[in-house]
């Protein structure tokens, strides 16, 4: 069952529509036509009950430039682009700096902080957004659509597709932080964590990647047999000084394109919840909530912290146009750039 109400209407005269996607269990998924969002995610622990379980904001409005960019979609570049620029056929692009020297998420206006068009198409909610040629500094007119299905089996899936008219660059993910316990049941750092994935991308201090993909044996980047995301955090590592925390990119292992596979498992610290994510981009970026404070209070009034939930983005890798040794972001016309991620609850 979907339904479709007005969330709000923001400052500059702009509606933002809330869609409730209910399963027959009683789960059910809110999604929101600012930054085609994630809003809530209610899944039943072990006992069978129900709790949201992914970070956000009480008012539509609070999702307008929020810093974790809180269950939206990112774009036209998702993750950071070193110095904000990059060359395509020759010609050198220059897009909006605003993560220290580097150009993130698209800019101050990407995707994540306008109102896509929005409506129910069968079983799913559709969200679209028209890109202009130059906007951001991109090149060529992108149109995306945002397709999301929530199943009988609490899984929910996102298929975002993009077509353009000029040579372009895109990466999209979805933003969604997860809280296993509870939204509002603060630390993360006892949830443990497993990646499918044996290589990591070091990094400089801006979180650029630099040099060859590393092994993550023998470090504090392994996660490829379960671990508290907390075990190694506070590690004497550069990759966690730099961020804080986790914040970078994993290679999945056996990722091959327009093939589902798995990029990562997560179990709550309590309540028996498990999340498996499922991908067909070939990386993830795990980010550890780690800047959280400040942003706008949550959905039921308490002010975030730090680690209070966790990202996994599945997306291709930061700085791809510069890195013609990463899998490539370029977009020709003619082509449909199309990727999906499945987020996949169970309790155990």
């Amino acid at each position: 069952m979907i339904t479709k109400e007005l969330w709000g209407t923001l400052p500059g005269g702009k509606d933002v529509f809330l869609y409730t996607l209910k399963n027959a269990s009683g789960a059910y998924v809110q999604l929101a036509s600012i930054g085609a969002a994630i809003v809530r995610i209610v899944v039943p622990d072990r006992d069978g009950k129900l709790e949201d379980v992914v970070i956000g904001y009480k008012n539509p409005a609070d999702y307008i430039a929020d810093g974790p960019c809180c269950g939206k979609i990112p774009g036209r570049f998702a993750n950071r682009i070193a110095k904000g620029k990059f060359t395509l056929d020759g010609v050198e692009y220059t897009l909006p700096v605003n993560n220290g020297p580097n150009h993130l998420h698209g800019g101050p206006d990407g995707f994540q902080n306008q109102v896509w068009e929005s409506r129910i198409e069968g079983d799913a909610v559709e969200f679209m957004y028209f890109s202009a040629d130059g906007e951001a500094g991109y090149p060529g007119n992108l149109k995306v659509v945002a397709h999301y299905t929530w199943g009988e089996d609490n899984s929910l899936k996102l298929v975002m597709t993009a077509e353009t008219d000029k040579p372009t660059v895109v990466n999209l993910t979805n933003h969604v932080y997860v809280n296993l316990d509870g939204e509002a049941s603060g630390s993360v750092l006892k949830h443990k964590l497993e990646l499918n994935a044996s290589q990591w991308l070091p990094t400089d201090e801006t979180l650029i990647p630099v040099g060859e993909p590393e092994d993550v044996a023998g470090t504090p980047m392994d996660f490829v047999e379960a671990k508290e995301i907390g075990q190694d955090i506070e590690a004497d590592f550069p990759a966690l000084k730099y961020g804080k925390g986790y914040d970078n990119c994993y290679l999945i292992d056996g990722a091959m394109p327009g093939q589902l596979c798995s990029a990562a498992e997560l179990w709550g610290a309590t309540s028996g919840r498990h999340l498996e994510v499922l991908t067909t981009q070939p990386a993830v970026q795990v980010y550890t909530g780690n800047w959280l404070v400040g942003c706008p209070a949550g959905k039921t009034g308490r002010a975030y912290q730090d680690y209070d939930a966790v990202a996994l983005e599945c997306q291709h890798c930061p700085d791809s146009p510069n890195r013609p040794d990463f899998p490539s972001t370029v977009l020709r016309p003619g082509e449909v750039f199309e990727e999906a991620i499945i987020w996949a609850f169970d309790a155990r």
